[in-house]
């Protein structure tokens, strides 16, 4: 059941719109019920039925079924009073850049008040358009109504159902697209890749760079230790370093001398080379990479499948389109 927020009511500073809206979302509901039992009466079999049941009704309502079109536009002059006095605002608080498009936004009302035929049953996107403005002022919350839950449930069942119909088929696609040895890789590098290969050596050498400056300068003392110390362990462990200590006296010094010297020279090619990646003189090294994994193309070279590349990307696709399959809106049935 739908629960009025009184304190978002009161700081909206719109009590009298949302007074007016709650009194025409009534009228609605009444008009509405009064169209659907009219047309409904207007069947013989129904008059006959109502006759039949309760005859006192049946010759009171009939006049009113004769003359309906004047009853109903009593609801439509009160529709259009509304509409008339909400445009009136619209154009003097300036809502809408012009004054005349407040009527083309809320057409609805417009042909909701034709009082012809099924004209009138648009009046209930007149009723929608309420809802959802006293549920966008958080005046209301529909989000927590069982119909709402209930349509929200199958609709968002039929929407995973359709999506994963359309990225199964996507998908199929692709691989069949692969196994077929489909030249989109080789666009994808002589045609996008390629031509922006320079654009490519100078982001990454910024991002290097960047990323030696932040991660390995502020760090470098604890690097440093951390590496002289994993190299003494290494040497320690070495066998042939380790017979040196049986040298006549001077066995323990050299083998000490080594290990010191061993870590010192790790120690000192690791933190050049991230300096050096540091600095902006990275850009010759990183091209050298780039040009490895992006080379020029070749026109004269065939293009030659990679089995077990193929392979790989199908599992893939394939371990994908299982995932895709899962039914999450099952879990929530009761």
């Amino acid at each position: 059941m739908l629960k009025i927020n009184t304190d978002n009511l009161k700081k909206s500073h719109q009590l009298i719109w949302f007074a007016i809206d709650f009194l025409m979302l009534g009228l609605l509901i009444i008009n509405l019920a009064f169209i659907i039992f009219d047309s409904v009466y207007g069947f013989e079999i129904v008059q006959n039925g109502l006759s039949a049941i309760s005859p006192a009704i049946n010759e009171f309502y009939r006049p009113i079924h004769n003359n309906f079109i004047v009853y109903d536009l009593a609801f439509v002059a009160v529709f259009l009073t509304e509409f008339i006095v909400r445009w009136g605002y619209a154009v003097k608080a300036k809502v809408y850049a012009r004054w005349y498009f407040y009527p083309f936004i809320h057409w609805y009302d417009i042909i909701g008040c034709i009082p012809v035929g099924s004209f009138r049953f648009l009046r209930i996107l007149r009723v929608i358009s309420i809802i959802y403005r006293l549920h966008q002022y958080k005046v209301i919350d529909v989000t927590q109504t069982k119909i709402f839950q209930f349509f929200n449930f199958y609709y968002e069942a039929f929407l995973e159902e359709l999506s994963d119909r359309i990225v199964i088929k996507v998908l199929s696609g692709a691989q069949d697209e692969i196994r077929r040895g489909s030249p989109l890789f080789d666009r994808i590098q002589n045609d996008i890749l390629y031509p922006r290969r320079a654009m490519l050596t100078d982001w990454l050498s910024l991002r290097v760079a960047e990323a030696a400056r932040e991660g390995y300068v502020p760090n470098r003392g604890a690097l440093r230790s951390y590496l002289e110390t994993r190299v003494d362990n290494a040497l320690k462990q070495n066998l042939e370093l380790s017979r040196l200590k049986y040298l006549p006296v001077v066995g323990p010094t050299i083998q000490e001398t080594l290990e010191e010297c061993v870590g010192d020279i790790v120690a000192h090619v690791i933190h050049q080379i991230l300096e050096d990646l540091a600095l902006s003189s990275n850009h010759a090294f990183i091209e050298d990479i780039v040009n490895v994994f992006l080379p020029e193309p070749d026109g004269s070279e065939e293009h030659v499948q990679n089995e077990a590349l193929i392979n790989l990307l199908t599992e893939i696709l394939e371990a994908v389109k299982a995932q895709v399959k899962v039914k999450h809106w099952r879990e929530n049935l009761p």
